[in-house]
């Protein structure tokens, strides 16, 4: 298969490319300069444009682009990037789709998409929540909709917390749980929907290599944590007591109250029944296990 993926430069990009490529696909990067690879493929989604020939029998694309979400105050400045840089990209992959005829499109989307579920469990048949992040995914997954109409078969990849041996999720909380910092979040009740990087870009690879796949895809683990029982299994993980409550007035004043209210003290007990349903095996299927393995992959890479 040739693929094609936007935002291979990323965590999750990176480690997607050299799996496909452990499989035997033929992968292509778009990259938003001036292309020093034969691998690589220039694109400039402002305008609209890209490098002729870059979907010429391509048999399907995976669009992860999308700027950081959590690591700023949610300015009006910083919205409209979060949004652009999503929503931008998939209308122009989407209408190349569907020019080019390229039979599928994943597309990253998140579990934001539900909103604020409590301890209520959800899955890929729950409606629309509320809320910035909600509406921002609702946004990004509706500018998949010209490749859809054309024929595609698009998969909306629905991503919770990655974790992986380096960067993402782990990347922020490692060495403060290594300096003894750790500690819940507010009430600590707040689901944390994770997922490990193997599973993460295991199950895309599974999406694009099963062509009855289509529609909302859950990217999370089958046992969601709560943010209490996270710090904690974290804690034992790397051996580190996490005794600190982190009262989500600090973090407030420190993130801003819609990011912190949207991002941290809320949550989603989301559940890949998608996957499920269509015999997807999870490699690590607890958070546990996940965890273990992040940290056994980290202290290799090191090694």
């Amino acid at each position: 298969m040739r693929v094609v993926i936007a935002g291979s430069s990323g965590l999750i990009g990176t480690a997607l490319v050299a799996l496909l490529r452990q499989a035997g696909h033929d992968v292509l990067r778009l990259v938003r300069r001036p292309a020093r690879a034969a691998d690589e493929r220039t694109w400039d989604p402002p305008s609209g444009t890209m490098d002729d020939g870059t979907l010429d029998g391509v048999h399907a694309v995976v669009n992860l682009c999308g700027s950081a979400m959590g690591d700023r105050r949610w300015s009006g400045e910083v919205k409209q990037a979060i949004r652009d840089t999503r929503i931008v990209p998939t209308e122009v992959l989407a209408a190349a789709i569907a020019e080019h005829q390229v039979p599928v499109l994943v597309n990253a989307s998140g579990v934001g998409y539900y909103g604020d579920t409590g301890d209520c469990q959800v899955d890929e048949r729950t409606p629309l929540g509320s809320g910035f992040l909600a509406q921002v995914c609702r946004d990004w997954e509706n500018a998949t909709a010209v490749a859809e109409q054309a024929g595609a078969r698009v998969v909306r990849a629905r991503t919770g917390l990655v974790i992986s041996p380096s960067g993402g999720l782990m990347g922020r909380l490692k060495p403060l749980f290594a300096a003894g910092l750790g500690g819940r979040l507010g009430s600590g009740r707040q689901y944390m929907p994770w997922i490990s990087l193997d599973d993460e870009v295991g199950a895309i690879r599974f999406a694009l290599e099963h062509e009855e796949i289509a529609g909302p895809v859950n990217l999370s683990g089958p046992e969601p944590v709560t943010n209490a029982e996270f710090t904690s299994t974290m804690g034992e993980a790397i051996h580190r007591p996490a005794p600190f409550v982190v009262p989500g007035l600090a973090l407030r004043l420190v993130l801003g109250a819609e990011l912190v209210d949207q991002m941290l003290l809320t949550g989603q007990r989301a559940v890949p029944a998608v996957l499920h349903e269509h015999g997807y095996r999870f490699q690590h299927p607890t958070l546990r296990a996940a965890l273990a393995a992040a940290l056994q992959q980290g202290h290799r890479s090191r090694a």
